[in-house]
């Protein structure tokens, strides 16, 4: 019998826990997880007896528990009440306190603590690396502001250093940071400028594995011929030389083992670090660190991923003729790109069509101009007319073929241009050309955001002092990016990331077409690019397609047209024509109106039913249906119950949606 006893108790109080975690989830009108709400029911069952406890005694229950039928009803009321107001309060307090997600599970703790111990050692490390090279201050926010060209450097090369010592994602960090002139000052960019990516390759007992792993089957069975001893090795990934079965000479490359746990790590290092330097240094602010960092970690990922790369190789190639991977001058040399082997390339091999030829440095000085003039007319097309440009043209991506063409090497950085981008590109180059700061004004204004309180006039003039300075003959084209940079940083106008990326490709192609052709006319050419692509626009062919495409997509309103204006007009003349506007016509917004209003409801009649609570449970007058207390008493205390509830049934929303805003 006591068992029996023993297991209906437990069944009974089982049943008020679920009974108590349906009614509080109800009642808040929220969705909280199920282990919250129950164990938020399963302490208001524990806390109900010492809860309610002075409750009763404070009502003065008589002794024998005899009360009057309306006495009985609202005691029992009132007790209800407070049993589903303990969970309530529990899931709002625990809502606003530990929103859900904030604290892991045990896996993911444990997990959270292995990461915390392996990042930590990674910091120490790096931090042991930035105090060596005399950066410690700086990490801090406390180092001293350099206004001198000489302290500049000496921080530079500190800075370039240490990135150097960091390994593969600092020395990438600094290589993409060295691109961007719009942020830092010159004596950072040419220092950061010498980072070279180039490390011991890894043996073939290492390489071996992962094609194997990744062809799903042994490289002879692949290759008709494989070297081992690879070409060319980086931080990344090494390549080999290899045959295929047909006879078709490739290049194999291959991911280096282990380097994306090495590259996870260090990005995550790379965000955490660059978010506190942004909140506690006003450089870190200014230069939008976290921003930044964001930005390098989606194109190092993307860098890791070779099938990335083969699709960027095939988007790049894919406006060019079939006949060839090829673009260039008419009549000169074109500049060829490797075709990927699509069946081969996954995650960590990419096998492309191999170029035969040598370092394009190696090119003899007669050769410079007109390499350079090829290499210019190539990307300022890519970026201009096809929308898709290889982002990283330095010479070591570059390659003098042995019929005298270019080659382009590694699209694992490719940047990508939108129609209504490339339009206003073209428009600002070519009022560049006339000389016209209007135009330039307004073609920038279409390539990056237009902030609200822009002086367009001040920025017109500065644009056209800035033409005045560096369109003329011989003029430092260097020198121009970096001016045109601090015009857009003066105005507060923020470049979007792919119109960065243009210029980052622009300002590394200058420094090539300084290597091969020391003196070359930056500005000459581009210029003469903007004057052929306007012939070309300007062709009878051309022209004809333009206006067919506009004539195509406009014709079926104008067959339209006619019998609108009819229409419009008939109701016009016969006092027929009117307007009809639907006001919340869209749900969301009528679902928004009705939450807004369901909120102020639900406020109005907590508040109201709290305040007359307070009036009753001060008024002593009413029948005395216990020792302790009147029928107003007990009918205060059931409204102070009900205006608690509808209090916390504002509040739990509020409380959910503050961690989603915040994400």
């Amino acid at each position: 019998m006591d068992v029996l006893a023993q297991l209906f108790i437990g069944l009974f109080a089982l049943l008020t826990i679920i009974l108590l975690a349906l009614a509080a989830q109800r009642l808040l009108g929220v969705r909280f997880g199920a282990v919250r709400t129950l164990v938020a029911a399963l302490a208001a069952f524990l806390l109900a007896q010492p809860l309610l406890g002075p409750l009763f005694t404070a009502l003065n229950l008589p002794a024998d528990g005899q009360l009057p039928d309306a006495g009985a009803l609202g005691v029992l009321l009132l007790a209800t009440m407070a049993m589903v107001l303990i969970p309530m309060v529990l899931l709002v307090l625990a809502e606003a306190l530990v929103p859900p997600g904030s604290v892991p599970g045990p896996l993911e703790l444990l997990r959270s603590v292995r990461g915390r111990v392996s990042r930590a050692r990674r910091y120490s490390q790096i931090t042991r690396i930035a105090i060596k090279h005399g950066l410690g201050p700086y990490l801090r926010g406390r180092g001293e502001r350099l206004e001198d060209r000489p302290g500049k450097v000496r921080l530079a090369r500190s800075l370039r250093q240490a990135l150097d010592e960091g390994g593969v994602t600092f020395v990438k960090l600094g290589q993409v940071l060295s691109t961007r002139r719009d942020l830092l000052p010159a004596e950072f960019v040419e220092e950061l400028g010498r980072l070279q990516d180039q490390v011991v390759p890894a043996p073939w007992a290492q390489i071996e594995p992962v094609l194997v792993a990744e062809l799903g089957a042994p490289v002879e069975e692949v290759f008709a011929a494989f070297d081992r001893t690879p070409l060319a090795a980086a931080s990344i990934g090494q390549v080999h030389a290899a045959r295929l079965p047909g006879g078709e000479d490739v290049v194999v490359k291959v991911r280096r083992p282990g380097i994306g746990r090495v590259v996870a790590k260090d990005l995550d290092i790379v965000r955490r670090l660059a978010a506190t330097l942004e909140s506690r240094t006003r450089w870190g602010r200014s230069l939008g660190l976290r921003d930044l960092a964001e930005g390098f970690a989606a194109a190092i990922r993307e860098e890791l991923d070779f099938r990335v790369e083969a699709a960027n190789m095939a988007a790049v190639t894919a406006p060019q003729p079939p006949g060839g991977a090829e673009s260039g001058t008419e009549g000169g040399p074109r500049v060829r790109y490797p075709a990927p082997m699509t069946a081969l390339c996954t995650e960590q091999v990419l096998v492309m069509g191999r170029l035969s030829g040598r370092p394009v440095t190696d090119a003899a000085p007669e050769d410079g101009p007109r390499l350079a003039r090829d290499l210019l007319d190539c990307l300022l097309r890519q970026i201009l007319v096809d929308g898709v440009f290889h982002a990283d043209p330095h010479p070591g991506n570059l390659m003098l073929l042995d019929d005298g063409a270019l080659g382009l090497l590694d699209f694992g950085s490719v940047g990508r241009l939108d129609a209504a981008v490339r339009s206003a590109l073209q428009r600002f180059l070519l009022a560049m050309d006339r000389q016209d700061p209007l135009g330039v004004t307004d073609a920038l204004l279409e390539v990056v955001p237009r902030p609200e309180d822009i002086d367009e006039a001040a920025l017109e003039r500065a644009l056209g002092q800035f033409m005045a300075r560096h369109l003329g003959p011989g003029m430092d084209s260097v020198q121009m990016f970096t001016d045109l940079f601090r015009i857009v940083t003066a105005y507060g106008l923020s470049v979007p990331p792919e119109v960065a990326a243009v210029f980052r490709a622009l300002a590394t192609l200058e420094g090539t077409l300084v290597r091969l052709s020391p003196g070359f006319d930056l500005i000459g050419e581009a210029r003469a690019f903007a004057g052929r692509h306007i012939a070309e626009r300007s062709e009878p062919g051309a022209v004809r397609e333009t206006l067919t495409q506009e004539l195509a997509a406009l014709l079926p309103m104008l067959r339209r047209l006619p019998r609108r204006v009819e229409r419009i007009a008939s109701a016009a003349e016969h006092g027929r024509l009117a307007f009809n506007v639907r006001l919340l016509a869209d749900e969301r917004d009528r679902r928004y109106v009705t939450g807004l209003l369901h909120q102020v409801l639900l406020t109005v009649l907590g508040a109201t039913s709290g305040v007359m609570a307070v009036m009753l449970l001060g008024n002593d007058g009413g029948p005395q249906l216990m020792p302790g207390a009147t029928l107003y008493h007990l009918i205060g205390y059931n409204l102070l119950g009900i205006s608690a509830i509808l209090t916390l049934r504002v509040l739990a929303p509020i409380f959910r949606r503050r961690p989603e805003s915040e994400e």
